[in-house]
């Protein structure tokens, strides 16, 4: 019988880690899948996109070969040079310089993708044709809330290892005072009781009846008819203890009736996807702590980064790892590789949510901060108790 409960065993508590990893793995797979689909179809629309030449774009040429020839030897003699040249180049449209077939390749497709659902736009890409701008409406209309859902979800998961960590820490951190205080040689005998007793805990198996039967001396000194209805009662209370079924013996019950366990199966995912979100709202750490997880994220990013974007320093790879992963996007800074970027994914998405995180601590503790304010003016505003002579 061990031998067949065993693998029973290690198949439900395989089944049981499938289902609970089953809801987060559906939202990553969902929004990967939607982020390829998305590059496939943008890299269709916009790098066959016809490219014609305008008469603007012939104006522009025109006018910088005009300021070319009148440009003489020295750049330095012809003051208004500079404000020409500046105000040719405002007039001119970024789209005349790019290369739709590079640009709208399909890691570069993947790229603004990611750029859509995560709400950063940088603006350095951006569709063309009226056809890709409508897609990319329809398009941001729905992946936009499926990353939220990714977020929250994710969010859950990095509120409970943040919460347990911090936990742990300060039960290490009271732990730590609590020798010490034991330890040392002002401690009273109340605290070293306390040590003692919490050190020496011991776990006794339940005894048996005539382990019961002998401990009770002052059963003897009873009549006979007072000392067999109590050992009776013992008796029947020991016989039910045996009689009861164990808990796991309703896995048999289940593997009798698989409809059952199907069912339970399914209600347990259904209430995994109910809780999303419930873990986040839970969540109390110190706002100090936060801020100083996102700058060590940050920091670690920052070194990276510059290895493969020539043009970064740290500095700048910090600038930009921030302006991102707030999803403020200016776009100042741009990528030269954003095909190595795109490994970088992971890290994009957990690092919103861990700004997302930060911002949650910070508004609560900003409403806290209201409560207490307003409080305070009320109770300044409230009218002074006169008390009149009786």
């Amino acid at each position: 019988m061990a031998t067949t409960s065993q693998p029973l065993r290690g198949k439900t508590t395989c089944k049981k880690i499938f289902w609970a990893v089953f809801p987060h793995a559906c939202f990553i797979l969902s929004l990967v899948i939607y982020a390829f689909l998305g590059a496939l179809m943008f890299s269709h629309i916009e790098s066959t996109r016809e490219v014609t030449v305008s008469e603007e774009y012939r104006t522009f040429l025109q006018n910088l070969t005009y300021l070319a020839r009148k440009l003489s030897d020295n750049v330095t003699e012809n003051e208004n040079f500079k404000d020409d040249i500046r105000e040719l180049f405002n007039t001119a449209d970024p789209v005349w310089f790019i290369n739709p077939e590079e640009r709208w390749s399909f890691f570069g497709s993947l790229f603004f993708c990611c750029t859509v659902f995560t709400t950063v736009g940088y603006g350095n890409t951006y569709p063309v044709t009226r056809i890709g701008k409508y897609l990319c409406m329809l398009y941001a209309l729905f992946g936009i809330p499926l990353m939220f859902l990714v977020l929250t979800d994710m969010g859950d998961i990095l509120a409970t290892v943040l919460s347990k960590s911090y936990n742990e820490f300060r039960k290490l951190q009271s732990k730590i005072l609590a020798s010490k205080l034991c330890s040392g040689s002002t401690c009273s005998k109340r605290n070293e009781l306390k040590c003692r007793a919490q050190s020496k805990i011991v776990i006794n198996e339940p005894l048996t009846i005539m382990e019961v039967l002998r401990s009770q001396s002052g059963m003897k000194q009873r009549p006979d008819k007072y000392r067999n209805a109590e050992l009776f009662e013992m008796l029947i209370a020991r016989e039910n203890e045996n009689t009861q079924p164990a808990r796991n013996k309703s896995m048999e019950r289940w593997s009798s009736c698989p409809e059952l366990a199907r069912e339970k199966t399914v209600s347990r995912v259904i209430r995994n996807f109910d809780k999303i979100g419930k873990e986040l709202e839970k969540l109390d750490v110190p706002i100090v702590l936060m801020v100083l997880v996102i700058f060590v994220y940050i920091s670690c990013a920052a070194a990276i980064l510059p290895n493969w974007e020539k043009n970064m320093d740290f500095q700048e790879a910090f600038y930009f790892c921030f302006i991102t992963l707030t999803t403020i996007g200016f776009g100042d800074t741009k990528l030269e590789h954003p095909k190595f970027f795109l490994f970088f994914s992971l890290y994009i998405i957990i690092g919103m949510e861990i700004v997302f995180i930060a911002f949650k601590l910070g508004q609560d503790r900003l409403i806290v901060l209201y409560k207490k304010v307003i409080s305070f003016c009320a109770e300044k505003n409230m009218p002074s108790k006169k008390i009149y002579p009786k």
